[in-house]
């Protein structure tokens, strides 16, 4: 691992001033991302700057009906927080399907939406990898691919994005609020994190002297939601295919549906196809399906995760029946 030096600033201001003296700084919070790429060698920061002092830490209802989530929230907290719970249950069970209890007690929501890629050729130095080395190739493409990605892929990476939280907030439509010694500026979860495009290695929208400071939410357009994650063992495993659905259906018509994929895509996948078709559809298993099919039309499936199409067709439709069922 490579030496670096301490900083732990008293407060906002000071933390965004130290990263942006520094090209080679990095944030650090809960740590249980940023620990294991330093020790493998794919982040070697020259400076960490240690954030867990600064008060963003806090869940405020906001006017409207809507929350504000500091970044440094423990994902545990989050998840068990009344409000959280009450308005969103979508969020709280994606937190608690990720990981394992002792990291989500450290994993903090910033850290959970700067998350990299879990692939394996990304964390392999004897593979090729577009992200960890611009240019050098992508080995998932011709290799082992049964975890990447079907959506959103392109020539230069098919890795998917590992975050569950992150699924549920595109759903939600949250938006990230980051600050830098510019000022403040909030950007639509959706449009946080980017595609691969011919760049894989630019993965967010976020500045490199940008601190993420909180997430907030709008009033939900219903309570009635459900994170539903397909997964080789039922703890600690990332999703092969995961969904995270609101409904809202009255005298049998959907009336307001959002709907978000992870396990299939480089990003959070919000399922605007599927979506509009659903939207004034009426809530049968006929309309789940064809607004899956909608959204998976342009869905790209390799020797490996072929399989991934269906089973999100099947997962999505599964997620819809049930809520559907509970809002009738």
């Amino acid at each position: 691992m490579r030496s670096f030096a301490y900083v732990r600033p008293p407060d906002v201001a000071a933390a965004v001033r130290a990263i942006a003296a520094e090209p080679e700084a990095r944030f650090l919070g809960g740590g249980t991302n940023l620990v294991d790429l330093m020790r493998e060698g794919i982040e070697t920061p020259a400076t960490v700057v240690d954030i867990t002092g600064l008060p963003l830490a806090d869940v405020e209802e906001l006017p409207g009906g809507g929350v504000r989530i500091g970044a440094a929230v423990r994902n545990a907290e989050l998840a068990a927080h009344p409000l959280i719970r009450a308005r969103y249950p979508v969020l709280s069970q994606a937190l608690l399907s990720g990981a394992s209890a002792q990291l989500r007690n450290m994993a903090t929501v910033g850290g959970n939406l700067l998350q990299r890629t879990r692939c394996p050729y990304f964390y392999d130095e004897a593979a090729a990898c577009n992200r960890r080395e611009p240019d050098s190739g992508c080995g998932a493409i011709g290799g082992l691919n049964r975890d990447h990605a079907v959506l959103g892929v392109s020539d230069a990476c098919i890795a998917t994005h590992p975050s569950d939280m992150c699924v549920a907030l595109a759903a939600l439509d949250a938006e990230v609020e980051a600050e830098s010694v510019r000022g403040v500026r909030r950007v639509p979860l959706t449009g946080f994190h980017r595609l691969p495009g011919d760049a894989p290695h630019v993965e967010t929208d976020l500045a490199p002297d940008e601190l993420v400071t909180a997430v907030e939410l709008p009033a939900p357009v219903t309570t009635t939601s459900r994170y539903r994650k397909v997964r080789d063992r039922a703890s600690y495993a990332f999703a092969l295919v995961s969904v995270a659905a609101a409904l809202e259906v009255r005298d049998g018509t959907v009336t307001a549906v959002r709907l978000a994929l992870g396990g299939v895509a480089p990003k959070p996948w919000r399922a605007h196809e599927a979506e509009r078709v659903l939207t004034g559809a009426p809530a049968t298993e006929e309309a789940y399906r064809r607004a899956a099919e909608a959204e998976l039309t342009a869905a790209v499936g390799r020797p490996g995760n072929a399989f991934k199409i269906d089973l999100a067709r099947r997962t999505i439709v599964a997620t819809l029946r049930e809520l559907g069922r509970e809002g009738s």
